[in-house]
Order: structure tokens, then sequence, then C-alpha cells
């Protein structure tokens, strides 16, 4: 059996032996938020290079970039251990309301999600 993956830059064919190897990224809650919100996630394996969040608006800006590091395999679904938003921007200005997309990377994985922000 055969699971296909595709992103913005790769398509990949993977077969499901290989699943071990697979990251998720989950859904941030609260969402809709106000004016935080945390983003869980799971890494099967230990990230090789720095993994990364990437936040964008609708038009495709970035509006603010994570650096989270080395990460070690795990779950990270709780509070203290999921990734942290606090609704500003890289120059830290507060995102006006509507809807924004997360982009999980790391060496060999990327995935989006979309997220909404009420005022």
């Amino acid at each position: 059996m055969f699971l296909t993956v595709q992103t913005r830059k790769h398509h990949k064919l993977y077969q499901m032996s290989s699943m071990k190897l697979f990251h998720i990224l989950l859904q941030n809650y609260p969402n809709p938020f106000n004016p935080e919100t945390w983003i869980p996630f799971e890494l099967n394996q230990d990230s090789d290079v720095s993994l990364t969040i990437y936040i964008y608006d609708t038009a495709g800006r970035l509006v603010r970039r994570l650096d989270l590091g080395f990460q070690e395999a795990s779950t990270y679904l709780q509070r203290d251990r999921a990734i942290y938003w606090d609704g500003r921007t890289n120059t830290g200005e507060k995102v006006s309301s509507g809807t924004y997309f997360y982009t999980i990377q790391t060496d060999q994985y990327s995935e989006t999600r979309k997220m909404v922000i009420l005022k």
C-alpha cells in the first residue's frame, strides 16, 4: 500500500511501512481564537534541521516565522509543549481579524492548515 503526499514543492510516494517517519501537524486551538493560540504537532522522528512554523495571511504574505530549532520525536499536544502564537507579526504588531495559514516545515516534511482570529 502507498500514500501520496503533495506539498508546494514536492510530490512524494511513501510505502505505508515507512509511515513511522511521517510527521503530523494538527489543528490549532482554540480556533477561532483571540488573541492567542496553540499549534499542536507530532514528530515521529527527530528533526535533523531546524523546525520552523510559517504563518501567512490570505494574500500569501509572511506574517510570522517561529523557529523552534531541533525537536525530538514526541507528541507536542498540550499547551506547555505545543507551539504558542501570540497573534502578532514578526515586528510585534497585532494581526487583524481574518483567516491565516500556518505551515510546519522540517528537513523532510511540510504541511499547511488554516486558522481564524476573531476580535
